[in-house]
């Protein structure tokens, strides 16, 4: 009575649940190119030594967290500011020279703990599709954020009511918000993939 049961058992501890997620397949050119630059920069004393202290990647995650933190709320600020959601007393430029160069200052941080977090663990970061999206979305991101911060600088009036009412400034706020939550959300999902 309890061997069909047993075989059951057996079956999902031997065969979890299938993945049901269709992954994209990379180029065969590409993908050899990438396992054998993983398996050479997983070799190198660097990434050994990333590897074998373990205090290492939680030390480097945790700044690269709070790093993400201030560049999301930094950028948040100036567009919220743009859509005129919040600080209406102060200049969208005003907001802009305060908030923006946290934003350059913590993307520096975040190459850093990034290429360390990628040396000690290179192909599970490199190969990943989801982390291949995560850096796509920041150089949009990056692009779109000096833009606006040209924008600010060269008219002061950009994102005031009269410019808004264009739509461009809205747009390039809304976009930003968009991209980094999708930037935060990819970065999340990189530890399931």
């Amino acid at each position: 009575m309890s061997g069909g049961n047993d075989a059951a058992k057996t079956s999902l501890v031997t065969n979890p649940v299938p993945n049901r997620v269709k992954r994209p397949k990379m180029n065969p050119l590409i993908n050899h190119w990438l396992s054998q630059f993983c398996a050479w920069l997983d070799q190198t004393t660097m990434s050994q030594i990333i590897q074998i202290k373990s205090w290492i990647i939680p030390t480097v995650q945790t700044v690269h967290i709070l790093a993400i933190a201030v560049v999301a709320t930094s950028a948040l600020m100036v567009d919220l500011r743009v859509i005129g959601v919040i600080g209406r007393d102060q200049s969208p430029a005003r907001i802009g020279r305060r908030f923006l160069p946290f934003v350059w200052w913590s993307l520096l941080v975040l190459l850093l703990t990034g290429a360390i977090m990628i040396i000690g663990e290179p192909a599970r970061a490199l190969k990943n599709g989801v982390f291949q999206l995560k850096i796509g979305l920041i150089l949009v991101a990056i692009i779109l954020t000096a833009t606006l911060q040209a924008s600010l600088t060269k008219k002061a009036t950009f994102g005031e009511p009269p410019e808004r009412a264009r739509g461009a400034p809205f747009a390039i706020a809304i976009a930003s918000i968009v991209l980094w939550a999708g930037i935060i959300c990819a970065g999340r999902w990189i530890a399931y993939t």
